[in-house]
């Protein structure tokens, strides 16, 4: 009898550029900006904006802020994803197998979908990493998953592959237990190291257009309720802590308060020592490490504050923890899929409210 073949995991993210170059980071945002997931407007409209300007300015600028962040090894979000992807493999064990696959850039999602059919993989779990649903992320991974599936580039384009793999969607986790309990551990410990007590908590979730949320968009109450719940784990005091959105891009309004302004005037309003930190992103990227941990900096300093008493925490990345909690999840999804003799670590599956 043959073994029954692994249960595929593909940790699902948006993408990097492969080096901190414009040359690099080009094709990397006209993927990104081309897909109408992101960027809704008609293509007769917007793609002769972005290639005639867009992709002719932004580039030089996204690359320079690259190289303040890149790595010997290369990009620390695709350095963060193998760690994320090896550390749940480690758990899960090899009744599953866990591939990385990034919807705008390598590796693609075509590619974790062809090195888990190669592996005799028939049934796959798509674990988003995001926590908060929004179309613009989730919905994007879930069509590149899709597509990647069925061989297909749209709708109507040419089938290139005959057997399609089941496929199952992890649910939005904001306001799971598990993903609450390891942000919680993971500030306490960043708290530990500072020498004092930061005195207000600024909670920044990627924005979306506010046309996206009154169009029916759950994101930015998802966002609201995990900082909610993430400032209720805290004991944070009403009046300590405040939920802002950043990464505001094009003229349309976005939900807010933009996290750049509210940054700027920390400062003149008597907060000396703030700590920000992103409930929507688990993996640091640019949005994170330079974004927030350099450019926030530099506008709390400019509003009058001393740039050293800003902290920018780091994400969860692979934080234990927080890999335990996914592995959890994996299993929860994976349901009737699972072997019988399939199980975590018994220190893992014990009643510690992770789930």
């Amino acid at each position: 009898m043959n073994p029954q073949p692994p249960i595929g995991v593909i940790l699902a993210q948006i993408g990097t550029p492969a080096a901190p170059t414009a040359q690099a980071v080009r094709p990397y945002l006209r993927r990104f900006l081309s897909d109408r997931r992101i960027i809704d407007y008609p293509p007769l409209l917007w793609q002769p904006l972005l290639r005639g300007i867009i992709l002719r300015v932004r580039p030089r600028r996204s690359a320079r802020l690259y190289k303040e962040i890149w790595s010997e090894a290369g990009s620390p979000l695709l350095l963060h994803s193998r760690a994320q992807q090896a550390g749940l493999q480690k758990l899960l064990g090899p009744d599953y197998r866990v591939e990385l696959g990034l919807a705008y850039s390598e590796p693609g999602m075509e590619q974790a979908m062809s090195l888990l059919e190669k592996a005799g993989v028939t049934r796959i779990i798509i674990v988003p990493l995001f926590p908060q649903y929004s179309s613009t992320t989730t919905a994007s991974v879930y069509d590149a998953a899709c597509f990647a599936a069925l061989g297909r580039h749209s709708a109507g384009g040419p089938v290139t592959k005959r057997f399609v793999p089941t496929l199952r969607f992890m649910e939005a986790y904001y306001d799971a237990p598990g993903y609450i309990s390891a942000m919680q551990a993971h500030l306490q410990r960043q708290l530990a190291d500072l020498p004092e007590e930061p005195d207000y908590y600024v909670l920044t979730f990627h924005g979306i257009p506010e046309r996206y949320a009154d169009t029916g968009d759950p994101y930015p109450q998802q966002c609201k309720e995990t900082a909610r719940l993430l400032a209720a784990a805290m004991n944070w005091e009403e009046g300590r802590w405040q939920v802002t959105f950043q990464s505001r891009f094009g003229r349309e309004p976005w939900v807010g308060p933009a996290t750049a302004e509210v940054l700027g005037e920390l400062a003149g309003r008597g907060i000396r020592r703030p700590m920000i930190f992103s409930p929507g992103l688990v993996t640091d990227c640019l949005e994170t490490l330079h974004e927030l941990a350099v450019e926030g900096r530099e506008l709390f300093a400019a509003g009058g504050g001393d740039a050293a008493k800003f902290c920018a925490a780091p994400c969860l990345n692979a934080d234990g923890q927080w890999l335990d909690f996914l592995a959890r999840n994996v299993i929860d999804n994976a349901g009737s899929w699972q072997p019988q003799k399939s199980r975590l670590p018994a220190e893992i599956c014990e009643e510690s409210g992770l789930r």
